[in-house]
């Protein structure tokens, strides 16, 4: 596989309070076993480490994937998988959301994983099983905003990233969708010349995306949105 970039548009919809924002960023889709080799000028610009994501810092992605999906008792058989993230630039990389869509030996899609960071450096996995039209849900565990409380269920849609990207998350809480979350992009080959232009285009990607979430929570909290309790992350 030839790694590839999506030049993507992401929007946010809370409902309580009516509060929304659109950004534009850019996303990595890779093979864990076959990470891109970029010229050495651009390589301090696009890295991948086994630190940034859960597990073990010393060992590969693809390593601390594998270990936890075998205590969901699956296992790939050598199978493919792909990421979709941001990548580490300059050391930095903050990732509110990885998608690993994990094939089997033959190529036929096992599931998909999402992995769920917050600021305050808690990390959690959700395993997916999504059905033809790349729809799955999953019960929310794990604490991400400080204004929305750790009940509901999460309603995605993941179709597998093709030459457009297209990824859809609502959130349901007491009987109604407290927040919408739209990831859409397209595809660009992730030549040295396209890593260049989104470089150019939109710097420190990674540094902005975190900047972004403390911005829009001060928002929230300057509108007076009730704070709820954070509680100790377990991650797994």
């Amino acid at each position: 596989m030839v790694s590839a970039l999506y030049d993507t548009e992401v929007t946010h919809v809370r409902r309580d309070p009516g509060y929304g924002f659109t950004h534009r960023m850019y996303l990595w889709l890779v093979d864990l076993d076959a990470l891109p080799v970029l010229p050495w000028w651009l390589r301090p610009f696009a890295r991948f480490r086994g630190r940034d994501h859960l597990g073990d810092p010393d060992r590969s992605i693809r390593e601390n994937l594998d270990e936890w999906l075998a205590t969901q008792g699956v296992d790939l058989r050598g199978g493919r998988v792909l990421m979709l993230a941001q990548a580490a630039v300059l050391g930095y990389v903050f990732n509110p959301l990885t998608l690993f869509w994990c094939h089997r030996r033959d190529g036929e899609l096992e599931c998909v994983v999402a992995e769920v960071h917050n600021t305050y450096r808690g990390r959690h996995r959700y395993l997916l099983r999504p059905d033809a039209d790349g729809r799955a849900s999953v019960d929310k565990e794990f604490y991400v905003s400080p204004f929305l409380p750790v009940h509901g269920q999460y309603r995605m849609r993941l179709h597998r990233p093709g030459p457009r990207l297209d990824v859809a998350i609502a959130l349901r809480q007491d009987e109604r969708t407290s927040l919408a979350a739209t990831m859409r992009g397209h595809r660009l080959p992730a030549t040295p010349a396209s890593v260049l232009r989104m470089l150019l285009t939109q710097p420190f990607a990674p540094q902005r995306v975190a900047a972004l979430i403390r911005r829009h929570g001060i928002a929230l909290w300057l509108r007076r949105v009730p704070i709820v309790p954070r509680v100790q992350e377990k991650t797994r």
